[in-house]
């Protein structure tokens, strides 16, 4: 005879790893998201340390970073 216990933690598991598994592109997203500010304002950084025109560069790329990591976070959400 089964144990009530067993089958609840085997319910528990199963709806976890489905959780799980179902998050997993918003989460991706969101990494993208902070990737494309952090790599692209850094881009503008050194653009910036470079030529002297500071913040210009930095500015830019951190509004293109936004920019592309929401592009990308919209595109996960609006997939259906």
């Amino acid at each position: 005879m089964p144990d009530k216990h067993d089958d609840f933690l085997s319910k528990s598991s199963h709806y976890f790893q489905e959780t799980v598994r179902k998050s997993g592109p918003a989460a991706a997203a969101s990494y993208t998201l902070v990737g494309a500010v952090l790599l692209l304002g850094a881009i503008g950084y050194l653009i910036d340390l470079r030529y002297s025109t500071s913040p210009w560069f930095l500015l830019g790329g951190l509004l293109l970073g936004i920019v592309v990591g929401f592009y990308e976070l919209a595109k996960i959400v609006w997939k259906k």
